[in-house]
């Protein structure tokens, strides 16, 4: 079986706390931190084809390192 890789920069410990968050929201929380993510101007949500994701998570890790 393959070794999961870890996001560059994250550990497991981080992983699950933020895996305890989402698992521990209320629905009401959940919807406020969606309202939230779109309400804000420097954020854009869309949809895309599943197979662009890592394509499109390499662009943001260029930018974001660059």
């Amino acid at each position: 079986m393959k070794k999961q890789r870890l996001p560059h920069g994250w550990t497991n410990k981080q992983i699950q706390e933020l895996a305890d968050y989402h698992d521990n929201q209320t629905e009401e929380e959940q919807a406020a931190e969606i309202d939230a993510a779109v309400a804000d101007k420097g954020q854009t949500l869309m949809s895309v084809p599943t197979e662009l994701i890592p394509e499109i998570l390499q662009l943001i890790e260029r930018k974001q390192t660059a």
